[in-house]
């Protein structure tokens, strides 16, 4: 006998959308590479954010130990540069120190050396009787003081004008004095003086022709010691100290050749 199997469910309405929805979840059975590929960009972009985070904040950790290593060293450069302008300011003050040294040496003019010029530039007819130093004189308004290094004041006998005169252009020629402002400053007729001895009772009175009775005025000259003619001149005249200090300080560099 023949049996009729009927199946009603595939006449409902829900079988049909039930079987449908089964279908749609299969795996597809064909090539399963671009399935592979986006899993394996889906796990690659947070690994790649993951390394980009490590990097950045090694990097950030390397920067900041960086900026203090730097911050260090510029307070060491501080601190150096600080001692280095403290010996440049010493060196400065020494240097200062050194030209105000060298500036006393250049203007110093040994007075035996001056009077051991006198000596060798007197005639034989004149009579030196004081040499003193004066103070130097103002200059008039508008006028620069050439003057700076004091006066110098020669008085004193002689026989006559003319040797007064002779006195005064050997002194125009001494490297002590400045030649411009050596001048006689004045010169007159005197009686000559007697001599201690002429005083004496049983002397009878003596009558000496008149002597001429002179001012002579000069400037120191302003020319450096250390200037090769006046430091010759020097060592001529006995200023050997004096000398020998000046070719020291030449010889290590202070005062120039």
């Amino acid at each position: 006998m023949y049996s009729l199997d009927v199946n009603f469910l595939k006449d409902r309405a829900g079988y049909e959308v039930t079987e449908k929805k089964a279908t749609q979840l299969q795996m597809p059975a064909g090539d399963l590479t671009p399935l592979f590929v986006g899993l394996g960009v889906g796990l690659a972009i947070p690994i790649f954010l993951g390394a980009g985070w490590w990097f950045l904040e090694a990097r950030n950790n390397q920067l900041t130990q960086d900026i203090a290593q730097l911050e260090a060293e510029n307070k060491r450069l501080e601190v150096e540069i600080g001692n280095i302008n403290a010996i440049r300011e010493e060196t400065q003050r020494v240097k200062a120190e050194t030209q105000g040294l060298v500036t006393v040496f250049d203007q110093i003019r040994p007075w035996s050396a001056m009077l051991q010029d006198f000596r060798d530039r007197i005639p034989s007819s004149v009579q030196i009787n004081t040499i003193r130093q004066i103070e130097p004189t103002a200059p008039g308004r508008g006028q620069a003081s050439t003057n700076r290094e004091g006066a110098i004041e020669v008085t004193g006998l002689a026989r006559s004008f003319n040797d007064v005169n002779d006195f005064v252009l050997t002194l125009q020629q001494s490297q002590f004095l400045q030649s411009t402002s050596t001048r006689i400053a004045t010169a007159t007729l005197v009686d000559a003086p007697l001599p201690p001895w002429a005083n004496q009772s049983g002397v009878e009175e003596i009558k000496l022709p008149q002597v001429v009775q002179y001012t002579i005025q000069s400037n120191v000259s302003d020319i450096p010691a250390s200037d090769s003619n006046l430091i010759r001149e020097l060592e001529q005249k006995g200023a050997v100290g004096l000398v020998s200090r000046i070719r020291n300080m030449q010889r290590i560099g202070v005062i120039s050749k």
